[in-house]
């Protein structure tokens, strides 16, 4: 398994108080308008977790614009060896106000590897994802889900939280839009969804993943490093 709207100032602003903090901060230019607003996400009866794996990729821009497009923010876990070779495509997930996690470097079995081999996976990819501008990681997601022992005291040593998933878009094995959105619909407060950064039938599932959880009172958050569920941005 290999191994988520922009609004107009104006009306965005319509719909905040008019105090005379508010507009001040308007004047000046700093009151950031959009899905984070005060306003907007007091509309948000629980958070869930966008997550996509294998990346970054060709492909990467196409599923950030998708993302940017509909006013979801993700979580990506990013392999090390493409992190090296997409460094930019790295960069524009952090721009894009993704949140980069850590995938292993090779995307290997780390159930079948010494504990040797389980370091190196980490290790590079933490250096790997930070030298492209990605940060240090604070997630990560074992490949296929498999972890054990020794790979939890790897993710200890490198402070890292270890993420699995809630449900399983089946992207990876082909699954279409209509069932990605379905298995979508399945999300309830904190939990977490595995997509991947490759499929085009996820990148056409996005614009209807967001309005199912909108019309359910849902928004796309961040993971918590700390409990490992979706909450809101901090």
């Amino acid at each position: 398994m290999r191994s988520a709207p922009h609004f107009f100032a104006l009306r965005s602003l319509r719909s905040l108080v008019a105090t005379p903090a508010v507009i001040a901060l308007a004047a000046a230019g700093t009151l950031a308008v959009g899905a984070n607003t005060p306003a907007q996400a007091a509309t948000c009866g629980g958070y869930v977790g966008l997550t996509f794996d294998d990346g970054p990729s060709g492909n990467t821009p196409t599923l950030l614009n998708a993302l940017k497009q509909n006013g979801l923010r993700a979580t990506t876990f990013n392999e090390g060896q493409y992190a090296a070779a997409y460094p930019a495509q790295v960069r524009a997930e952090v721009a894009a106000g993704m949140w980069v996690g850590n995938h292993s470097y090779t995307h290997p079995h780390l159930t079948q590897q010494t504990q040797a081999t389980v370091d190196s996976e980490i290790s590079r990819t933490q250096q790997a994802i930070a030298a492209a501008g990605g940060g240090t990681p604070r997630l990560f997601r074992p490949p296929y889900g498999e972890t054990n022992a020794t790979v939890k005291a790897v993710e200890a040593k490198y402070g890292l939280k270890e993420i699995i998933w809630d449900v399983d878009s089946q992207d990876w094995n082909g699954a279409s839009t209509d069932a990605i959105v379905a298995t979508a619909a399945r999300l309830t407060n904190g939990q977490i969804i595995l997509m991947h950064d490759w499929p085009a039938n996820t990148v056409a599932a996005i614009p209807r993943i967001a309005q199912g959880l909108a019309a359910r009172g849902l928004c796309a958050g961040m993971i918590s490093p700390t409990t490992g569920r979706a909450v809101a941005p901090g």
